[in-house]
């Protein structure tokens, strides 16, 4: 790759970097392509070669995501149970959290939902880790990790759920945990649930 090409990069992730950080703080809405080249320092015509709508930036901002949580799977030890890379993925996913970033799916915003849909790269992205977690799930049930008599499809969507929670938020703004301890009574209520009973 020559140095024109790895600048283009370099930038490119620098705007990706800035429209996570501008999501996380300000939501959708509120995000403009303006907003987006002033933070990176670029001119609005330079953000364009790189995303024609701010459409197209959300979503690769999202597909970026998606990809880092299946290079976080596949950079698990393979000799670990379906259970334990759930879990592992779930805690990154709560660390992304913590450190300001975004949860997998934007469940709170139909428009966003919606424009996500309609992009073929975010499409392939969600359905190939949609497969993935599945198959964990599906593993996990059968070593008898997760409650069997819980449909699939219930576990699936609950475990994305747990990384949209605005508890993480609310904790972080209104208790004196600290993330670690935020991070373990996630995992917790999510693998453990409420009822006080703790799987070894």
């Amino acid at each position: 790759m020559n140095f024109k090409d790895r600048a283009f990069c370099l930038r490119e992730a620098a705007i990706l970097d800035a429209t996570t950080e501008t999501l996380a703080q300000r939501g959708f809405d509120q995000l403009t392509m303006d907003d987006i080249a002033v933070r990176v320092g670029i001119s609005k015509p330079s953000l364009y070669k790189h995303f024609k709508s701010r459409e197209d930036l959300v979503a690769a901002t999202m597909t970026r995501l998606l990809h880092r949580a299946q290079d976080t799977l596949n950079a698990l030890q393979p000799d670990l149970s379906a259970y334990q890379q759930l879990t592992a993925l779930l805690t990154w996913a709560i660390d992304v959290r913590l450190a300001g970033g975004l949860p997998f799916l934007p469940s709170t915003n139909a428009n966003i939902r919606d424009m996500l849909m309609r992009n073929a790269d975010y499409m392939s992205a969600i359905t190939l880790l949609n497969l993935r977690i599945m198959q964990l799930v599906q593993q996990a049930k059968a070593a008898g990790d997760l409650n069997p008599e819980l449909p699939d499809t219930v576990i699936l969507f609950s475990y994305y759920a747990r990384t949209c929670d605005p508890t993480v938020e609310f904790l972080q703004t209104f208790s004196d945990l600290s993330p670690e301890n935020i991070r373990q009574h996630m995992l917790d209520v999510c693998f453990q649930g409420l009822s006080g009973i703790r799987k070894d």
